[in-house]
């Protein structure tokens, strides 16, 4: 995407580095972070220098194969895989990715493995690409002219590498002239919906940022035609872990009768469990919410969304009921 005039991902490579942007310098100055280690991209992780599920998958992908230049053996691989996946438990992305570079690098003589394990992780990226770009062709299809969506967290493309997952559709159909008008939560306490503002900003998407709370007020009152959202975890039965908040809305959308779609591309969804209860749920540092120390605090980051609150899933494969997400395996 663009930023003033010049195009962006959210992470490349360079000079044998990870070059990403440093996501909590934003919106205040665009601050770009060279990460040369596979301890450097775990800790950017898990410290939230980037944020977003399938980005998160794609960093884990490129910080292994930093560690493969170190070590390539495969106890080297499997303690640098371990650090990665340490990081964030919630997003599935990050272990699908790692699962993927393992199985590609175990068929490879540890000589040879720095050379697959880079490419591989290029290839990841640019396969993300492409994943989000087909993300937003499917979902502008829910999308109409003088359409107001309302979003949740960060799902755009500093959350991806490039386009997004539930920003994708609205990029498109804003792109190709239809009017969009954004409603943009503001995703206490990270305030990650500023972000998503910050995006919309630079594309020339029109925005207004709102308070979380505010959100179902807007829907009560008619404001919203769609809600759009993305996950960082999808249940084969179609229960959806996103930022803690999104339940909420999804409540609030159903009461008033505005569609709930969730964005996300296949490798969100853990075919592995069936309902959202066994989605661990990240629970951050209460200095979050609080610098004082002698106020109890509890900060879950995410919370779940029962599949039956859910209009649909979009993925890169198309559209398909929360229910039936078997379909899109086929």
């Amino acid at each position: 995407m663009l930023v003033d005039g010049t195009p962006y991902r959210s992470l490349w490579m360079a000079d044998g580095a990870v070059r990403i942007i440093d996501q909590r310098r934003l919106p205040g100055e665009l601050v770009v972070v060279s990460l040369t280690s596979v301890e450097d991209v775990a800790r950017a992780i898990r410290e939230m220098w980037l944020r977003g599920a399938p980005l998160i998958g794609v960093a884990a992908a490129h910080g292994l194969a930093l560690a493969t230049t170190r070590d390539p053996s495969d106890g080297g691989i499997d303690r640098a895989a371990a650090m990665l996946l340490a990081t964030r438990p919630t997003a599935v992305n990050l272990r699908w990715a790692l699962d993927e570079m393992r199985a590609a690098l175990a068929a490879v003589p540890p000589a040879a493995r720095a050379d697959v394990a880079l490419a591989g992780a290029q290839a990841m990226a640019d396969a993300d690409v492409a994943t989000c770009r087909a993300i937003g062709e499917n979902g502008t299809s829910l999308l109409r002219d003088g359409v107001r969506v309302l979003t949740h967290c960060n799902a755009g493309w500093l959350a991806t590498v490039d386009w997004g997952t539930a920003l994708a559709p609205i990029y498109l159909a804003h792109q190709r002239g239809l009017g969009v008008h954004v409603w943009v939560s503001e995703t206490r306490p990270r305030n990650q919906g500023v972000l998503t503002a910050w995006e919309l900003g630079k594309a020339g998407v029109p925005y207004t940022l709102v308070a979380d709370n505010a959100c179902g007020h807007l829907l009560q009152q008619g404001m919203v035609d769609v809600v759009l959202v993305g996950a960082d975890r999808i249940a084969a039965g179609g229960d959806v872990a996103n930022k803690v908040g999104t339940y909420l809305k999804a409540l609030a959308a159903r009461a008033h009768g505005v569609p709930f779609y969730v964005a996300a591309p296949m490798s969100t969804i853990d075919f592995g469990i069936t309902a959202g209860a066994s989605i661990p749920i990240e629970e951050r540092d209460a200095r979050e919410v609080t610098e004082r120390a002698d106020i109890p605090v509890r900060n879950w980051a995410f919370d779940v969304t029962p599949a039956s609150l859910v209009t649909g899933i979009v993925t890169e494969r198309g559209v398909a009921p929360a229910e039936d997400l078997e379909r899109l395996r086929r």
